[in-house]
């Protein structure tokens, strides 16, 4: 799978996680009424995280919002942080990965500062999916614990010989559409993550040569000029005219008249 396409299905996925976060934090069939072995069947009961509803069989539906906080259960107040939280961060991180993708250049914007964009974005989905799987898990682990209390205290009476009404509470579908909103934005920024390998740039090593720069090294001595082959310097020998006072070099930048005799 190329950089592009994996950087692009990361991408969607995390925004139908983010969507799916969003709707089952809203929804209020986080727990349903247990209609087995209810005697009565009249009347459904389903609660969310933000408030709790009675359904009548004509088909009339009545729903109250929690009117407290301090007065709720400390389970369900951090099931809400957690689902909160996650949105936070997936919004945060969508908007990070838009600026990111590879198909899209903004000005002069380099490939390295696109791969951190998109690792960051990928690691606020990450962080975000495991969030809102916390979360649905936490309110899961409190249906079933209530549910089997409730059971025990239902069966408990004259040694289990009579049945006292219990309203129990099972698994609604705001807990399968949050695991598996959190399952697909988890899996989103992981590929964005893995993305990010592929926009960086490749570095190139070389390996350091050491170069000596010689200068030529002319030496001036008396007789002919003599020129030395190979790859060492070259040693140049000057005629002296006049006695000393004037070297070959002189002499043709500035000739006498007795030169040309």
């Amino acid at each position: 799978m190329s950089t592009t396409t994996c950087q692009v299905v990361g991408f969607l996925l995390s925004i139908l996680g983010l969507a799916g976060c969003i709707t089952a934090t809203g929804m209020d069939m986080w727990s349903t009424q247990d209609l087995y072995d209810s005697p009565v069947t009249s009347v459904f009961q389903y609660e969310g995280l933000w408030r709790s509803c009675v359904r009548q069989s004509s088909g009339f539906t009545e729903c109250r919002p929690f009117f407290t906080i301090l007065g709720l259960p400390a389970m369900l107040q951090a099931v809400r942080a957690l689902m909160i939280v996650g949105i936070v961060l997936g919004a945060i991180g969508l908007l990070v990965s838009i600026f990111a993708l590879k198909c899209i250049r903004i000005g002069s914007m380099e490939d390295s500062a696109k791969a951190n964009m998109t690792l960051t974005s990928g690691i606020m989905f990450i962080i975000s999916g495991l969030c809102a799987i916390a979360g649905v898990s936490v309110f899961a682990n409190m249906l079933v614990t209530n549910f089997w209390m409730s059971t025990a205290n239902m069966y408990s009476g004259m040694g289990g010989m009579v049945q006292t009404v219990q309203t129990r509470y099972t698994f609604g579908s705001a807990l399968f559409v949050g695991w598996v909103a959190g399952g697909l934005t988890l899996i989103g920024g992981v590929m964005m993550c893995i993305a990010c390998r592929g926009l960086a740039p490749h570095e190139t090593t070389y390996r350091a040569v050491s170069y000596h720069a010689s200068g030529p090294n002319v030496a001036y001595k008396t007789g002919g000029i003599k020129a030395s082959s190979g790859f060492g310097p070259t040693t140049k020998n000057k005629k002296i005219y006049d006695g000393g006072a004037r070297t070959e070099d002189e002499v043709q930048s500035h000739p006498s008249k007795y030169d040309y005799v």
